[in-house]
């Protein structure tokens, strides 16, 4: 089959981006051929011809922040320009649609995202017309809902809200069907609107070999300003308040040895007014702990690549094959593509029991973890990652377990499986 995918951007390090990239690569080679309509393209993720920007489709989009910003950050005080604009961009979207899909003969649609939140509502709009009109089969890959964002996509419109609710996610066309990526989602939506949604877990390729130890990597602590000896607990995600970085930050407090080292690679960037990064560096000046722990987002990024001054940039696999274990309290996530990717990189991981995902969807298969409860530090965890991180037997054998049930439950052969079921139209 063609199978046209709509998306706001492709080729970035968001999950959406990400996890589309693995299915674009899964459907390929279920024989499948794939088209891309986007309003960014970062990197080449189809052959040029089958990729096609569409600006207007951007989150960054003038059309998508004077949007937004009307409807939910700076309303005025009559919505009559807003739904004019909505109406008259929706339509140019749909119009867009229709031609792609005629010029590429595209059998099926799949939405990433564009029609479960709505961070941008012409696109939602424009592929719920389009769908319609086409009367086309559309799969919807849906990763988080307006619902899970708090007070972030309430309107003081009635007209907005009713929007919101009727088109995310798209439920009125008769050949939808709904992807979600974990048990929690699945329910809410059967209980919310009676969807029966099909769980894709987020996978990794687990015949690739991820966080492997070379030449290349082999001088990133010392490069950081750590020793090769030393045993290097690292936190690989962005500095966001839900990560729970500060519980790594007091495990390191917590353990004796003075060669337990901690290497947050996430950058200060993502925290978008600091707080949460200065909060962490006090923290970590509090505790005395400034020789023990390292902020790498100077020197580990998503690709290996030289700095301007010539010296190295580290991957994320390069980080995780000097990883001896990982730390990943979250608060809350969508999935964590964290912990599967530590699973990959065979190494342990300590984690707190996350909401709404981690149990139901992760914990309960039977992967062997320091597991905390509303990120409580007890003495008996404290104990398991100390063991852990001086028995190097111990982590070789909890990495190749986990591992192994990474394989199983998230690999690249379990999507294809899923996409089977999704796309037999």
């Amino acid at each position: 089959m063609n199978i046209g995918i709509i998306i706001g951007r492709i080729g970035d390090v968001d999950g959406v981006a990400l996890e589309t990239e693995k299915w674009i690569h899964v459907l390929e080679r279920m024989g499948h051929q794939v088209f891309v309509l986007s309003g960014i393209f970062k990197g080449r993720v189809v052959p040029p011809e089958r990729a096609t920007r569409l600006p207007i489709l951007s989150f960054f989009s003038p059309e998508c922040e004077w949007e937004q910003n009307r409807a939910f950050f700076y309303p005025p005080d009559d919505p009559d320009e807003l739904l004019s604009n909505l109406d008259s961009n929706a339509h140019r979207v749909a119009t867009e649609i229709f031609g792609w899909v005629l010029r590429n003969k595209i059998d099926v649609l799949l939405s990433e995202n564009a029609s479960a939140l709505p961070c941008h509502l012409s696109m939602g709009m424009g592929i719920r017309m389009a769908v319609e009109k086409m009367d086309i089969p559309l799969v919807t890959h849906d990763h988080d809902y307006a619902w899970e964002r708090g007070s972030r996509y309430e309107s003081p419109f009635r007209e907005i809200e009713t929007l919101v609710n009727e088109t995310f996610p798209l439920r009125s066309h008769p050949q939808t069907r709904h992807a979600v990526i974990s048990l929690a989602a699945q329910q809410e939506l059967k209980q919310r609107f009676g969807i029966d949604a099909l769980v894709v877990p987020n996978v990794m390729d687990f015949e690739k070999p991820y966080g492997v130890s070379d030449v290349y990597n082999r001088d990133l602590l010392q490069e950081i300003g750590f020793d090769r000896d030393d045993i290097a607990v690292f936190q690989i995600t962005r500095i966001i308040e839900r990560k729970g970085i500060e519980t790594a930050i007091d495990l390191i407090g917590q353990l004796d040895d003075p060669r337990v080292k901690l290497v947050i690679t996430g950058s200060a960037a993502d925290d978008v007014r600091k707080g949460y990064f200065k909060r962490l560096v006090d923290r970590v000046e509090e505790q005395n702990l400034g020789h023990r722990v390292r902020f790498a987002y100077h020197r580990i990024l998503s690709e290996r690549r030289r700095n301007p001054e010539g010296r190295k940039i580290y991957s994320l696999s390069d980080a995780y094959a000097n990883a001896d274990a990982c730390t990943y309290f979250s608060t809350y996530e969508g999935f964590g593509n964290a912990f599967v990717e530590a699973v990959l990189a065979r190494r342990p991981i300590f984690i707190n029991n996350y909401k709404p995902v981690y149990w139901p969807d992760i914990g309960s298969k039977g992967f062997r973890c320091v597991t905390l409860e509303d990120s409580k530090l007890t003495d008996e965890a404290v104990e398991q990652v100390d063991e852990i991180l001086h028995n190097e037997h111990l982590r070789k054998e909890i990495g190749e377990h986990n591992f192994a049930l990474g394989r199983k439950y998230f690999s690249y052969e379990v999507l294809e499986q899923k996409l089977e079921v999704l796309f037999s139209f």
